[in-house]
């Protein structure tokens, strides 16, 4: 069975580039960015 990959969000600062905070950005949208990425699960050995 094939697993699905994991869908990861990170909040980053437009301005710095530093990851912040998830509510950080929910009250600063204008100067956060959320990234998605897809994570690849490992296969088994």
């Amino acid at each position: 069975m094939v697993k699905k990959p994991k869908i990861v969000k990170h909040a980053r600062s437009a301005k710095t580039g530093r990851y912040v905070t998830k509510d950080y950005a929910k009250k600063h949208p204008s100067t956060t960015v959320v990234e998605t990425d897809k994570v690849k699960p490992e296969p088994k050995k």
